[in-house]
């Protein structure tokens, strides 16, 4: 009984802990349509503060930084967003225009076949709706299997047994991406460079040679980090040094 209580409290107290975060996020966008940016993005920050984060939180995030011609902010938090729902197509198009703002004109690598089918398709969903696609699948391969096992006419059996299989081929297939999502975005780290302008060298030390620089809002790779040094990688293939306090690393705590 104690224990049931005490479910009751903490999903009461949920409740009011989320309406709170909507009353702030409703005040905010009030904020943001009345031109006061700043004080939309205090309250943006005190709800993902509180770890209830969406796709909307950091794209209405974007679109303020986005007005404050901040080029870094606008595009870490677009960034994250499509992040947390890559078809969220407004923080795509918002992303190309903050983009914009940028120094850096870097060219991306010509995609192989597969890469294309990747980026085009497969990082068009989350691991988690990759997830959610297998369990779908999951409930329709069982439904059809036992409809086959229960049909007593043999050209429905037929269709039955043909489909549930193709329903138990789509569910491996999305168990795979989903998988193979969820380790693409937990061990490839980005960030994105805060700096106004920083040297990019070819060793992890302070009097290594500069070999190109970078400058606010560049999206660079991390491959490897030594003491408070970042290799990283651009779209271009450029590959370089620099320290860890001119970026700031995408991704949720």
């Amino acid at each position: 009984m104690k224990k049931s209580i005490y479910i009751a409290l903490i999903l009461f107290a949920q409740t009011l802990f989320a309406q709170d975060n909507m009353s702030l996020f409703n005040e905010a966008n009030a904020f943001y349509k009345e031109g006061q940016y700043q004080k939309a993005i205090d309250l943006y920050m005190d709800i993902e503060q509180s770890k209830e984060v969406s796709s909307d939180l950091y794209y209405n995030l974007g679109n303020c930084y986005y007005k404050l011609n901040s080029a870094a902010n606008a595009i870490y938090y677009f960034e994250k967003a499509l992040m947390l729902n890559p078809l969220n197509t407004d923080a795509s198009n918002n992303l190309t225009f903050a983009k914009r703002m940028t120094i850096d004109n870097i060219e991306e690598l010509p995609k192989t076949f597969l890469q294309r089918i990747e980026t085009n398709y497969i990082q068009k969903l989350s691991f988690d709706e990759w997830a959610i696609l297998s369990v779908i699948f999951a409930f329709f391969t069982a439904l059809l299997f036992l409809l086959f096992y229960i049909s007593k006419l043999s050209n429905k059996k037929r269709i039955y047994f043909v489909t549930s299989v193709l329903a138990f081929f789509a569910l491996l297939v999305s168990l795979g991406l989903s998988y193979h999502q969820y380790n693409r975005v937990n061990n490839t780290k980005t960030a994105i460079i805060f700096a106004a302008k920083v040297s990019i060298k070819n060793a992890p030390t302070s009097n290594s040679e500069e070999i190109f620089e970078l400058h606010e809002g560049t999206k660079v790779r991390i491959l490897d980090a030594v003491d408070d040094w970042y290799k990283i990688i651009l779209a271009d293939g450029k590959i370089g040094w620099m320290t860890a306090a001119d970026l700031k690393l995408l991704g949720f705590n």
